[in-house]
């Protein structure tokens, strides 16, 4: 991922020196256990440990003649380590110290997903409590339906993002894997204890059978988790752009004092930052595809599925990670406007409360579908005559012969809509 969507703690996961660092940590782990089944002689890991020198730069210089990563990885030890060295990788296939890495930068990344996740619940809960009954227009097919409240929207949001949270510590422990097997997943040249004891030092649980890879359907998973975070993200950038246009107007941006919003138009305050969420969600929903092929390698191991892990893999979490970041910051400094959601709720001039009129037209005797009929008549001479609808039933002898006016008027009360807000947020903020 370019720099402009990169936070510094998860571009790190994803350097050169930490991806070598894990490596030399994996073979130092699988020495420490072949020293202590006697497999190699004792000391080689602490000798390994006190002279190895993590140098990228000659890594790769390594790697442009050798043609082979893990290969210029080792030699670069040995360079500095000297005849120790020869006991790393013993019976090691270069899969087993890839898998076990990439499945590690997985989970670090995750685990800070996770952390940003925990941000934006808590910012969405202190929003949601603070507009718990600042009423605004819920909408059905973009029209008006019935009131709801602002609280209510930042529930939804918060149960959504809650939700999240449980697919993606699911995905983390899916993807929490170590195999040390060999060269096509046998243990022919390496013990299993082995496995198991670098599983251990690692925080890792073993992989059950891997063929030289650990399956990619692991990998499939992740990446569609953070797939569907992205796309709540974006539901919640869709739901800030709309109510952010000029007609609308019910919440806004944070804008500075210095901020500009269009180089032709200085009167322009854009919902920028979540277009730009709309956009990043986009890009890491276009990852899953190549991780679910990634799942059909050829027998016990191609290479197909590399290069498309290695820009997958970081790009997918680094703009996770910014866009969680970005969307707590808009929601923690959103603008929202209880007297322009009060002029838009009065827009349709009370329409929103036909079907309370249309249950108490029914409840006084008429069937559903006459009840219907009066109640659409006079909410389309509302709409066509732009007036009260209230005034309009007063108007109409049928529902007067039924609910007396003060009834009636009394119908028209918001405080119906909002009657069960309470249950609602006991049962939806409970974790």
């Amino acid at each position: 991922m370019i720099e402009r969507y990169s936070r510094e703690e998860l571009k790190n996961i994803w350097s050169d020196y930490n991806k070598y660092s894990l490596w030399l940590k994996i073979e130092l782990a699988a020495a420490e256990a072949m020293e202590k089944y006697k497999i190699i002689p004792k000391g080689v890991s602490k000798k390994v440990r006190k002279k190895a020198k993590i140098n990228p730069e000659r890594i790769l210089e390594i790697e442009k003649k050798v043609k082979h990563d893990v290969i210029a990885f080792l030699t670069s030890i040995t360079e500095k380590v000297g005849k120790e060295a020869k006991y790393l990788h013993k019976g090691m296939t270069s899969s087993d110290v890839l898998d076990t890495c990439f499945n590690l930068q997985l989970k670090q990344s995750g685990e800070i997903l996770i952390k940003d996740l925990d941000l934006l619940l808590s910012t969405i809960k202190k929003q949601a409590n603070k507009h718990k009954f600042t009423v605004c227009i819920g909408r059905s097919h973009g029209i008006h339906a019935e009131p709801i409240t602002f609280g209510l929207k930042m529930v939804s949001f918060y149960q959504e993002f809650l939700r999240n949270k449980k697919r993606l510590l699911e995905a983390i422990n899916e993807i929490s894997t170590c195999a040390i097997s060999g060269a096509v997943g046998t243990f022919a040249n390496v013990d299993p204890k082995v496995e198991s004891y670098v599983a251990k030092k690692l925080k890792l649980k073993i992989e059950p059978i891997s063929t030289q890879i650990i399956p990619r359907d692991r990998h499939a998973q992740f990446f569609s988790t953070l797939a569907i975070i992205a796309s709540s993200i974006e539901r919640f950038a869709v739901e800030i752009r709309h109510l952010q246009r000029t007609e609308v107007l019910e919440v806004e941006e944070f804008f500075g004092n210095k901020q500009k919003g269009s180089s032709a138009m200085p009167h322009k305050k854009n919902p920028i930052l979540s277009e730009n969420l709309t956009g990043l969600a986009r890009l890491i929903r276009a990852n899953v595809l190549p991780a679910l092929e990634n799942i059909a390698l050829w027998h016990e191991r191609d290479i197909s599925h590399s290069a498309v892990e290695r820009n997958i893999g970081p790009d997918s979490t680094i703009a996770l990670d910014f866009a969680l970041f970005r969307l707590n910051e808009i929601i923690k400094n959103l603008n929202v406007y209880p007297k322009n959601m009060k002029k838009n709720l009065d827009l349709t001039s009370g329409l929103f409360f036909s079907q309370r009129v249309l249950l108490e037209l029914t409840s006084c005797g008429f069937t559903r579908e006459q009840a219907y009929a009066i109640v659409q008549k006079n909410a389309m001479t509302t709409w066509k005559n732009n007036t009260s609808f209230l005034d309009n039933l007063i108007r109409d002898q049928r529902v007067i012969n039924k609910i007396p006016v003060n009834k009636l008027k009394r119908l028209f009360d918001l405080g119906y809509h909002t009657k069960k807000i309470n249950i609602i947020f006991k049962r939806a903020l409970k974790k």
